[in-house]
């Protein structure tokens, strides 16, 4: 029996944009369009012993009590080639946001060294051929959307390799007016 979980925590990006951009990850041959939503990561994948689940929500609990919710506007594409074979949606509002987050999470039962410095985004395609890349590149260029951030989610990944929410976690202060 095991006695770790793997763990993450994201933004997820609401509808209708999370079918876009996840038709769009299919449409170029990503498979990991079927094993996980369009999110921002907070958390990336850590490996974490399952009897520290309960400090683990009390901490995300506390973090999120005391969080604010915040305008993402999310516009074009970016990328990490060739360092890394990733194509993203920029997020043109809420980096700052994202950013005081992710160091707060990063915290207490779920501190961590990061692989690479923290830089909020959502991928749309990762690891596939040059000409996909370039099709989600160039596809995406166009991509707007905005929406209210209220809440951030805590997943897990299965032994078949597909990411499942476990809890959501909303913000305790008041939301801006969306423009």
């Amino acid at each position: 029996m095991l006695d770790t979980v793997t763990l993450g925590v994201a933004i997820a990006i609401p509808q209708p944009h999370a079918t876009v951009l996840t038709n769009w990850r299919r449409r170029v041959g990503d498979p990991a369009a079927e094993l996980i939503w369009p999110h921002v990561t907070l958390l990336p994948p850590t490996p974490v012993r399952l009897a520290d689940l309960a400090d683990i929500d009390k901490h995300l609990s506390e973090t999120a009590a005391a969080g604010n919710p915040f305008v993402m506007h999310l516009a074009g594409t970016g990328t990490f080639r060739p360092t890394t074979p990733v194509v993203f949606i920029q997020i043109a509002r809420g980096v700052g946001d994202c950013e005081v987050l992710e160091k707060a999470i990063r915290q207490g039962p779920l501190e961590r060294d990061l692989d690479f410095p923290y830089h909020p985004h959502v991928t749309v395609a990762h690891e596939i051929d040059d000409s996909g890349l370039d099709a989600a590149y160039d596809g995406l260029a166009g991509f707007v959307a905005r929406f209210t951030v209220m809440r951030f989610g805590l997943f897990s990944r299965d032994p078949d390799g597909h990411w499942r929410w476990r809890t959501e976690y909303e913000f305790g202060g008041t939301a801006p007016q969306l423009r």
